[in-house]
């Protein structure tokens, strides 16, 4: 067994408090030791002596901290998803080909950042970038408050602030690979199921809360959708430093990074994921403000309702995908995704609240489940095909990355249609036309052959 020491006398036991030097002395062998950084030496989640003598106890702490740090990142990066459809009533006037903008410049940095937000982890320790992460949210929220106020700002100065709330975005790439190296690997994927999934309930939380604060007897107060930030993020800061450790043995390994970039299946997957989280992402950014747009008589407050049901069908993805396959349930997601789509169409064409909302909702839960087997498709492709454990894990950072481009082509597609032909209905059918070709280019690659005696 292998036990994790640490450069100096503190002692954490199992129960996870600090002990004196005489009970050191009586402590197991498999008790984990830290110095004042909270730096674990030689943690080794396979060991199953070391995981159930108080190492469980250590990674579900680190979740749980993970999880609220992720949630407001979330939360940050959509902040603009939710304040952009009130921003005429607080005074300002935009074309509708600007509000778009700021919808999809988060969703553009937030993509960039995932990368080096990933390597960030080995370099200064799961703990430490957490806490640096989420303090840096106070940019963005802090930054929302001040712009908002005045109606004079200039475009450029609000697409600015706007792309600082890409900061959110980038929070998902560096947690996601702080807890997978907590965690051993059967019980790896529920860990980063449930990190995700509530990474992703922040998008659902913003835009539930945002259309409740800001309202005042004096008409909308935009500032607040900021300021109710601050001290929530400071609290994750807080609970960062006081409840996680750093791992020495997180090693980031470039290699596998440099192996996936020069696989095919890489870049496919990608593609592919461009097509379910890129949905997700995107959808949940413009569904605020298509719904002010083409039914202002209805309330923005129902709007979460998308990213909710998108956040909590992810795990079905998963545990459907063990079931019957990754590859079925993927062409499944993108089959549905695109009859919401057609119900979107024809519910604009007869201004249909209740199908537009029921449609939206059934294209939401899609994108969910088809992130959820996508993600569970990415180890099983790399070991049929002969591949490397590096280059599915540097896969999964690359597609996640990609992935996330598509919250910034959906609504540049949205305001395309609508600056050019005047409405949504075309860019909905060129995003069917991409749903049919990725739900095709999904089935050809890994639906046939032994990616499919393999049940990839």
């Amino acid at each position: 067994m292998s036990t994790p020491t640490t450069r100096d006398d503190q002692t954490e036991t199992p129960s996870g408090t600090a002990g004196s030097a005489a009970a050191e002395t009586a402590a197991p062998t498999s008790a984990i030791q830290r110095h004042t950084g909270r730096w674990i030496e030689n943690w080794d989640p396979e060991d199953e002596t070391l995981w159930h003598d108080g190492g469980k106890k250590i990674a579900r702490r680190n979740l749980i901290a993970s999880i609220f740090a992720e949630f407001l990142g979330f939360a940050a990066w959509a902040l603009w998803s939710i304040v952009v459809p009130q921003l005429p009533a607080a005074g300002f006037t935009l074309s509708v080909d600007q509000m778009f903008w700021l919808i999809a410049v988060p969703s553009l940095v937030g993509a960039t950042l995932r990368i080096p937000y990933t390597f960030a982890v080995p370099l200064f320790g799961g703990r430490n970038w957490t806490i640096v992460s989420a303090l840096l949210l106070l940019l963005p929220v802090s930054a929302l408050a001040i712009v908002v106020q005045n109606p004079q700002t200039p475009f450029l100065v609000m697409v600015g602030v706007a792309a600082l709330a890409g900061l959110g975005g980038g929070n998902f790439a560096s947690s996601m690979a702080n807890i997978s190296f907590f965690y051993p690997e059967k019980e790896k994927g529920a860990a980063l199921g449930w990190n995700a999934a509530g990474g992703n309930l922040g998008t659902a939380a913003v835009q539930l809360v945002v259309p409740l604060i800001i309202v005042t007897a004096a008409g909308v107060s935009l500032e607040r959708a900021g300021l109710i930030f601050i001290p929530f993020v400071l609290l994750a800061a807080f609970l960062a430093w006081r409840y996680m450790d750093n791992l020495s043995t997180a090693k980031a390994d470039p290699r596998s990074f440099g192996v996936a970039v020069r696989d095919r299946n890489t870049w496919i997957i990608s593609f592919i994921y461009i097509g379910t989280f890129g949905s997700f992402i995107g959808f949940s950014g413009a569904f605020p403000t298509l719904l002010k747009g083409q039914f202002p008589e209805m309330t923005l407050s129902i709007a979460f309702m998308g990213a909710l049901v998108g956040s909590v069908s992810r795990p079905l993805g998963g545990i459907l995908s063990d079931k019957i396959g990754g590859v079925r349930v993927t062409i499944a997601a993108f089959s549905v995704m695109t009859i919401g789509t057609l119900g979107a169409i024809y519910a604009l064409g007869s201004h249909s609240f209740p199908l537009f909302f029921g449609s939206f909702l059934l294209l939401f839960v899609a994108t969910g489940i088809g992130n959820g087997s996508v993600y569970r498709m990415i180890p099983a492709v790399f070991r049929v095909s002969g591949g490397t454990l590096k280059a599915a894990a540097g896969c999964i950072g690359i597609a996640g990355a990609v992935g996330a481009f598509g919250g910034f082509l959906i609504p540049r597609g949205f305001a395309m249609s609508t600056t050019i032909a005047g409405s949504l209905v075309p860019a909905l059918w060129v995003f069917i036309g991409a749903y049919v070709v990725m739900a095709a280019t999904t089935w050809f690659v890994y639906g046939r052959g032994a990616m499919a005696e393999a049940r990839v």
